[in-house]
């Protein structure tokens, strides 16, 4: 098979050498290029043809990843994008679905995980990620465990908000940049209830969960954030980084 030819753009030069550390050798993926500033990506990307697929780091000195993102739209460079960032924010989330981004990835990552998606996406048409998938009874049961061991009451109301959004996000991606406009409204509607009164429930629940969750879950699935003082993740973080954790099938958050 032929190697996939990657380009890696990403000014923190500890993580680019551990992605060539990674990919050194590897049978799949070839890194072809690391590029620290973002303003010299479009260049690179228009004379060299032969890159498959970017994996994009979103906060970028010269130019950062929301603008090489529209800039390779106008010049219509087509080539597959993996977002790698430390932070996902409801902006961040819009962007990856104007754009269309193939996948995106918290960090810290996993780069048998990112080996694998990026396996996906470049054999397949249209992204297998994309598709629906279907909530069975035993993944329901992992998502209540799951919060459970992050310290969520199950008799808050943020509970079941936060239950059924990571469900929901699981089944289908396209909430993906409208959590606010498109989820909460969702779930607000199967409870009779306003998307505002989800919000602050689910809020409320993320923060009781900081106060008394286990640190090991915590840690396996917000490292980069409980570092500091044990910050709280943002709602649209704690929804997106479970589910996506459950896409992935990491069945490692779930022993402690």
């Amino acid at each position: 098979m032929k190697k996939i030819k990657a380009l890696v753009v990403d000014d923190n030069k500890e993580f680019t050498n551990n992605v060539l550390e990674y990919f050194k050798d590897n049978a799949n993926v070839e890194i072809t290029k690391v590029i620290n500033r973002g303003d010299q990506v479009i260049e690179y990307l228009q004379s060299h043809e032969e890159i498959d697929i970017v994996y994009l780091d979103f906060i970028m000195p010269g130019m950062d990843g929301v603008a090489i993102l529209e800039e390779m739209q106008k010049q219509n460079i087509k080539k597959k994008v993996i977002i790698l960032t430390s932070f996902l924010e409801e902006y961040t989330m819009q962007m990856i679905k104007k754009y269309h981004v193939d996948y995106y990835m918290l960090k810290p990552i996993s780069f048998a995980s990112l080996e694998k998606r990026t396996l996906e996406i470049l054999n397949t048409t249209q992204s297998r990620l994309n598709e629906p998938k279907e909530i069975s009874n035993e993944l329901e049961i992992k998502t209540s465990e799951l919060l459970h061991n992050l310290g969520v009451p199950s008799q808050v109301k943020g509970y079941q908000y936060l239950r059924e959004g990571i469900l929901m996000l699981y089944s289908s991606t396209s909430f993906i940049g409208g959590i606010t406009r498109n989820l909460y409204p969702e779930i607000a509607k199967r409870h009779d209830t306003t998307a505002s009164r989800v919000e602050r429930a689910i809020r409320h629940a993320i923060e009781i969960s900081w106060n008394r969750g286990d640190y090991q879950t915590m840690n396996k699935l917000f490292g980069h954030s409980i570092d500091f003082d044990r910050s709280k993740p943002t709602n649209s973080e704690f929804l997106v980084t479970v589910s996506d954790a459950l896409r992935l099938g990491n069945n490692a958050i779930f022993t402690s």
